[in-house]
């Protein structure tokens, strides 16, 4: 895809988080938004994926490790063809497969259950050594939130990448700035982000994680990068897209109500028709 399609089709994602959490009365758009062209890149250019072989032995491996933006993923998902758009309105809904978080056995593409803050990214280092013990070229990505990497787990996962130097595992933190409780750097600052990665012997690449030429450029590097993992640092713009809900953390965890609904599909149907006059 070219920049103006991943533009697009960010937008259509940010359309299938907005409406799977309305439906659901409940989620977290915030984060889901913030890391949409992420997942849109991740999805539609970068990974070696088959939505029609979901399983297939080569495919690039994702494991969302802030599990509770699974909107974001499960639109991406659906965008790429692994189910139907329209189950996106099904999210928490009382027997539906999308659940509040990523769930490996029921849901096509995932590649790991997570919601647990800090696990996913153990899980994408086992992944990753496996593919160097079983001499597989396959590349893992985890997607961290920046609250989440207060958790200590995340540095022993760190630890470990280093010093096995797992140049086929691409860890990128969704740096926005805000979790739950306000502010990062109010509740237990994780900064400075790039030195302590770089300390665990990462490759480290700043980048403003809502343009996708430098997304692009990052996940080009990150993929010459040989001898050690690579960090990128996402900065992004928590609800990015939604003109009420950037940078509001009081959007970490809530639905929009059917007004709010409104004005959030209005604000993004306007920024996919600024698109098809490009």
């Amino acid at each position: 895809m070219d920049k103006l399609a991943l533009q697009k089709m960010a937008v259509e994602v940010r359309k299938g988080i907005v409406s799977s959490v309305h439906s659901a009365k409940a989620g977290h758009p915030g984060g889901s938004l913030s890391a949409a062209d992420i997942f849109t890149y991740l999805y539609f250019e970068e990974m070696n994926i088959d939505p029609k072989d979901p399983k297939k032995e080569d495919r690039d491996r994702f494991v969302l490790s802030k599990g509770h933006t699974a909107p974001g993923l499960y639109s991406a998902l659906a965008n790429r063809g692994y189910f139907p758009v329209e189950d996106l309105l099904t999210l928490r809904h009382t027997g539906s497969y999308l659940q509040g978080h990523p769930d490996m056995k029921h849901i096509p593409g995932v590649d790991m259950s997570s919601g647990s803050l800090g696990q996913g990214l153990s899980a994408a280092c086992g992944m990753a050594l496996a593919g160097k013990m079983k001499q597989q070229d396959y590349r893992v990505y985890a997607l961290c939130g920046d609250g989440e990497i207060e958790e200590g787990q995340i540095w022993e996962a760190a630890m470990f990448a280093g010093f096995r130097k797992l140049d086929n595992l691409c860890v990128i933190v969704d740096n926005n700035n805000l979790q739950i409780d306000g502010p990062i750097d109010e509740v237990c600052s994780p900064y400075p982000i790039d030195k302590k990665f770089e300390s665990f012997n990462f490759h480290v690449i700043n980048i403003d994680g809502n343009d996708f030429d430098e997304i692009k450029r990052a996940f080009d590097e990150a993929r010459t990068t040989k001898g050690m993992p690579t960090a990128i640092i996402a900065h992004t713009v928590k609800g990015k897209g939604v003109s009420y809900m950037e940078n509001s953390v009081g959007w970490h965890g809530k639905a929009p109500n059917d007004e709010e609904y409104a004005v959030a599909m209005e604000d993004l149907r306007k920024a996919g028709e600024a698109l098809c006059q490009k």
